[in-house]
């Protein structure tokens, strides 16, 4: 029977290009590999994630241009900022709910090609409220952000899951920062074909909207929900269980450690938006740039991530071979906290080199605290994994929206003391870290539960009833393929604590 298991599982991992684990996830990652289906769907998430960040955040380069053509005031600028980033707050919820019972394919794919016909409306808006209802609706988009985790997670080993995270986050919120290049250059070329500025603007409008269409069709066609196959038909064939979305839902918000991490996004994400949307306006306004030169600064901001936020889950993973899950939580408190300094100083910089210089190392760490708790988000729950992953991301849209609302939208504060302020209030904001406690892996402060292991930590997420009829199976072999949270460290303190004929519980 043993042996038939094994080569059972044999078969199946050489379907696969990459070395899987049990639950057929891949063990490495191949970046200039578009092998199917792990690698495929790596590119294919952070591409539509990519289109979606460029087309929300397309207007703010050419707000200069918007802001004459539409009679724009500071407050119309402010709460189109508030508006941009709160629509996404409600279809990250949704998307969620939608990757746990549909999968991330068909969510991906139907939200992008569903926003395409709002980019398009952008060349068609005549006034201030329109120009904010469209921006509004094009803000939904980001919820691809969620699908983009979701399907990380489900393809990519624990080992490695804070590393692809960070991955695929950072080449999509680098569309944040491509837009600010990308649209200028369209823009500047659209003019020189004859047209005014008024009318440039808008066409260029087009080039966003074509891509949100042509990564749809390549997402619905060519993407695949887990590595076994799609969900829908994984689950005709019985190899899939289908959930119950009122359990799902209650299984993540009843979990403390949720909305711990929804405030903590929404202090790295969250003031990442902010911004993004505010940063051109301020260098062209208070240091006299001109437009080119405002966007190429601004881009550096959302171009930082090829970096910093990969790097932030590659440290995770790092401090987690060694120190376990007390290092990812570290991790995220020493990044994010050490960005709220650099925003802090951002505000307060007076000349253009120190500011350019605060606004990198702001961009560096609240990204790559982004890619760190994205390094520990996977581990709070199995089976609510992707209605976790849309809270979280919804938080940094909450995050961003408010921060708008309190220091960007009014003219009480001008945007250097609303820089100095959002920075204040990341440091704050990242203090709850600290009451994580993962029983069967501890917190920053407090060691292991004794006796508490991985098996009854994603046990406990499923009735008795569901684990006769077996609903807990693929828990369990999360809970088996996530033991080295524990730390290589601990392994050892517990292989040299047990006695000669026994065996350590984690190896």
């Amino acid at each position: 029977m043993e042996v038939e298991a094994g080569a059972r599982g044999e078969m199946a991992a050489s379907k696969f290009t990459l070395p899987v684990d049990s639950e057929n996830k891949a063990k490495s990652f191949r970046l200039l590999s578009f092998t199917n289906p792990h690698m495929r769907t790596f590119h294919l998430s952070w591409i539509s994630f990519f289109t979606c960040f460029v087309s929300t955040f397309a207007a703010t380069p050419l707000v200069p241009i918007i802001r004459d053509n539409l009679n724009l005031a500071k407050a119309n600028i402010g709460n189109t900022g508030v508006a941009s980033v709160s629509g996404s707050i409600f279809s990250r919820l949704i998307m969620g709910a939608v990757c746990d019972l549909l999968g991330p394919r068909y969510g991906c794919a139907f939200l992008v090609m569903l926003a395409a016909p709002t980019v398009f409306c952008m060349s068609l808006i005549d006034s201030p409220a329109g120009y904010i209802t469209v921006r509004f609706l094009i803000g939904f988009s980001l919820a691809t952000f969620v699908s983009c985790q979701y399907w990380m997670s489900t393809m990519f080993n624990s080992k490695i899951i804070g590393t692809v995270n960070g991955l695929a986050a950072r080449w999509g919120n680098m569309g944040g920062g491509a837009t600010q290049l990308i649209m200028p250059l369209v823009f500047h070329a659209i003019e020189k074909c004859g047209a005014t500025p008024f009318v440039a603007w808008r066409i260029a409008y087009f080039v966003p909207g074509m891509m949100h269409i042509v990564m749809g069709l390549l997402v619905l066609t060519l993407g695949q929900d887990l590595p076994d196959g799609n969900l829908g038909s994984l689950q005709k064939k019985g190899d899939v269980n289908k959930d119950k979305f009122s359990k799902v839902l209650w299984g993540a918000v009843t979990n403390y450690r949720t909305w711990v991490f929804v405030l903590l996004y929404g202090y790295c994400m969250g003031v990442e938006l902010t911004t993004d949307n505010v940063i051109t306006e301020y260098y062209f306004d208070h240091f006299h740039l001109d437009l080119r030169t405002v966007g190429t600064i601004a881009a550096c901001f959302g171009m930082a991530n090829i970096v910093a936020r990969p790097a932030g889950g590659y440290l995770s993973d790092l401090g987690a071979c060694y120190f376990g899950m007390h290092a990812r939580l570290w991790n995220v408190w020493i990044l994010q906290t050490a960005g709220g300094a650099f925003c802090l100083w951002l505000g307060r910089a007076t000349a253009l080199p120190a500011s350019v210089t605060s606004m990198v190392l702001f961009s560096i760490c609240a990204q790559a605290a982004c890619g760190a708790i994205f390094g520990v988000t996977p581990f709070v729950s199995r089976r609510s994994l992707g209605i976790i992953s849309g809270m979280t991301g919804a938080g940094g849209n909450v995050g961003a929206g408010l921060t708008q609302i309190l220091f960007f939208t009014s003219s009480q504060y001008t945007t250097g003391k609303g820089l100095e302020y959002m920075g204040i209030l990341i440091m704050c904001c990242t203090l709850p870290i600290a009451l994580v406690h993962f029983p069967q892996w501890g917190s920053m402060f407090f060691p292991t539960n004794y006796d508490a292991t991985e098996e009854e930590y994603y046990g406990s997420e499923w009735t008795g009833e569901e684990k006769k009829n077996g609903l807990h199976l693929a828990g369990q072999k999360f809970a088996e393929n996530s033991c080295s949270e524990c730390g290589r460290r601990n392994v050892i303190l517990a292989t040299s604590a047990t006695p000669p004929n026994n065996t350590p519980q984690h190896v």
